[in-house]
């Protein structure tokens, strides 16, 4: 038994009697892993327009429901601050409020909304004449330009203008993948939060009730509790649990159904994903013995955990695809599956069959990923879905999705 003390989630606000999470750090440490990859690469500089590659370098956020129109970008020189462009509005409250980024960077920008300003108004065009003039104010006309997500006009339009276009993804996912305490502190409070919502689910989830309801449930305490973004809910419950199907309906909840839940939110932006599994009242051998399956499949990967050990070392541990009724890894991906969480819900490292095998990641201290295990029930349609957060530390892995799991909970037992 570890007797480390639990890593802090000390709330949603500031404190003058403890140390919390110091953001002006965490903006400090994003920006110089941002930096670190653009000299490492051959780029004269990044131009972003993915949602999570902005905050990490710009620290700014708008709405969820702007973030994949691929309207607002930034831009990553080697010695200069980013520039962002972003709606208008949006930008003079960057200007008022994010002292961080000189005023004259957060600029008003419109690419077209998806395509629904058409290429031909010239936006595009603009734009991207704009950039190449900044490219060159900095000395680094007729250098490569990585783009880590692109619309296809645009990157014509680039094209067209003289700009060499290449891959800045990999390089801005290799540089979030090792968090910082203060981005471990935001998934530790963001987990804690989880935690208790199935506090709510347990007590709710009796005979009657919907998928609905415990999704709007999940909705509205995670939202009081400070989330961010409900980015999404999976509430699968009876027959509905096998094969899994990512996403929740109004199927009423009966006795003796086996239900699972994901929630997958964010605070201040650092993302759950956070699966448990449930009887409702009772449960059958079938069921137990499913769940007893997920959990030894989730024990034995946990327990690898440690650096130095290969992503291919973890997804060994995990039942091959074959073995639990899919006829190959790519029909079974997601299942047996582990993957990085931070800003976006999907980092590195991702742990599968599907691709560790053959293209193992080193696991590092600093590394936070979420590791998932699904075992159907001999009954044909009933299954159990497990989920951990994990850190990985020097002494190896730490926990931080506490809702009990070890044993296969029962709801509201008669």
């Amino acid at each position: 038994m570890s007797s480390a003390r639990p890593l802090p989630a000390p709330g949603h606000g500031g404190a003058d009697f403890e140390q919390r999470v110091d953001f002006d750090r965490l903006r400090r440490y994003r920006l110089e892993r941002a930096r670190a990859a653009l000299a490492a690469s051959d780029c004269g500089a990044f131009l972003l327009f993915d949602f999570y590659n902005i905050r990490y370098t710009t620290q700014t956020w708008i709405g969820g429901a702007l973030g994949d129109k691929m309207t607002r970008y930034a831009l990553l020189t080697r010695d200069g601050e980013p520039v962002l462009w972003d709606f208008g509005s949006a930008a003079k409250h960057h200007q008022l409020y994010c002292p961080w980024l000189p005023q004259e960077n957060c600029r008003a920008g419109m690419l077209g909304l998806r395509g629904a300003i058409a290429p031909e108004a010239g936006l595009m065009a603009s734009a991207v004449t704009e950039i190449r003039h900044l490219l060159a104010e900095h000395g680094l006309a007729g250098q490569p330009v990585g783009v880590d997500i692109i619309e296809l006009p645009f990157h014509a339009e680039m094209q067209r203008q003289g700009l060499t276009v290449v891959d800045a993804q990999q390089p801005m996912l290799d540089a979030r993948q090792i968090k910082s305490a203060d981005e471990i502190m935001l998934l530790t409070q963001a987990a804690a939060m989880v935690d208790g919502v199935y506090q709510d689910i347990v007590e709710s989830l009796k005979p009657g009730i919907r998928e609905n309801d415990i999704v709007a449930l999940a909705n509205k305490r995670l939202y009081e509790m400070g989330s961010e973004q409900v980015e999404a809910i999976n509430a699968v419950s009876g027959e509905r649990c096998n094969p899994h199907p990512h996403n929740f309906s109004d199927r009423l909840i009966r006795p003796g159904d086996q239900a699972f839940f994901d929630i997958i939110q964010s605070y201040n932006g650092y993302r759950t994903c956070y699966y448990r599994t449930f009887g409702v009242g009772h449960a059958t051998p079938s069921q137990r013995d499913a769940y007893t399956r997920a959990r030894e499949w989730m024990d034995a990967a946990i327990e690898a955990v440690k650096p130095g050990v290969g992503t291919d070392d973890i997804a060994r541990l995990w039942p091959a695809a074959t073995d639990f009724g899919f006829a190959s890894e790519m029909a079974a991906f997601g299942l047996q599956f582990g993957h990085g969480l931070g800003l976006g819900l999907h980092e590195r490292p991702i742990i599968s069959r599907l691709n560790s095998l053959d293209s193992p990641i080193e696991i590092q201290p600093g590394m936070v990923f979420a590791l998932e295990t699904y075992c159907p029930a001999s009954d044909g349609f009933s299954a159990a879905r497990i989920e951990e957060e994990v850190v990985v530390t020097s002494d190896g892995p730490r926990i931080l999705t506490l809702f009990p799991a070890q044993d296969l909970v029962i709801a509201n037992p008669y």
